[in-house]
């Protein structure tokens, strides 16, 4: 990889680094979306700036130090095709900064786009006293929501221990552990007696079949977060039937199912699933009721 063009400004080596990335025929996806986001992410963290930083500071110069951050990072991404933000231990969700490494999947959920918006107009923001967010992960679900909800206790339920050390990681960073709860669990099995206001999951989704067709970025994140059976519907299934149990009245469960929308549809048909629209025109985020649960499960 050659270093020998002179390149000055940080806007010249986020340039130069989308050249390299692209070459590369890396893929995106686990937190960016195009060569060129990942670019400017890349630069801006090895300069110390955060990525809504980086455009105030395109003119500036990095140091020799600097630089061979930059070259160090686009080799070690391009020969270990990990995703950035683990090379990073960094990533950003619902615009908040969450250290993440190889026993989470990276944070990247759309649900993130109606945790800024409170869930509104679905549910009264004011009513929330308790949220959950189940298959936590990093904890990024459970502390946006934490942010978005002042008056809320959540839980992050995870049924791996690995990924419940991250997330205490993330909920100490945030200063939220007064407040946010991590519980093992397997789904709601040690949840018997709680309730909530609000559920927010991102359970597992993909196909078993699917998985070997993946890009090799997801491969270095744990099976076990992303496989959900056959048609990649066991995880979301489970919760579909066990939901209602666990919310108040007029409580609400928003759940991301990612490529399993379609197989999940086709699977309920009588489910009055509300498939909820992102900026980018993205439906694979859908709304149920407390009460639509309780009729789906039939109880």
């Amino acid at each position: 990889m050659s270093y020998t063009t002179p390149q000055r400004t940080l806007a010249d080596w986020i340039r130069w680094t989308e050249r390299h990335l692209r070459r590369a025929g890396l893929h995106f996806g686990h937190g960016t979306e195009t060569a060129l986001d990942e670019a400017a992410w890349l630069v801006g963290a090895a300069l110390g700036h955060a990525p809504q930083e980086i455009e105030a500071h395109l003119d500036d110069r990095p140091t020799a130090a600097q630089l061979e951050k930059i070259r160090a990072l686009v080799e070690q991404r391009i020969a270990t095709r990990k995703p950035l933000a683990y090379l990073l231990k960094e990533a950003w969700f619902a615009g908040l900064k969450f250290y993440v490494d190889e026993r989470v999947i990276v944070p990247r959920s759309l649900t993130g786009e109606f945790i800024q918006e409170r869930f509104q107009p679905w549910i009264d923001p004011a009513r929330v006293r308790r949220v959950l967010d189940l298959c936590a992960g990093s904890g990024c679900m459970a502390i946006a929501c934490a942010r978005a909800f002042p008056a809320a206790a959540v839980d992050a339920a995870d049924i791996s221990p690995d990924a419940l050390a991250v997330a205490r990681i993330n909920i100490g960073r945030h200063g939220l552990e007064d407040r946010v709860r991590p519980i093992q669990s397997d789904l709601f099995a040690a949840l018997a007696t709680e309730h909530y206001d609000v559920i927010v999951t991102n359970p597992p989704y993909v196909a078993e079949a699917e998985m070997a067709a993946l890009p090799p970025e997801h491969r270095h994140e744990p099976a076990a977060a992303l496989v959900s059976g056959a048609h990649g519907l066991d995880a979301v299934t489970r919760i579909l039937a066990e939901a209602a149990v666990h919310l108040e009245a007029g409580g609400i469960l928003v759940a991301e199912v990612g490529g399993a929308a379609a197989a999940l549809q086709a699977a309920f048909p009588d489910t009055p699933f509300l498939w909820l629209a992102t900026e980018t025109g993205d439906e694979s985020v859908f709304l149920l009721t407390a009460e639509q649960l309780a009729a789906h499960s039939g109880r």
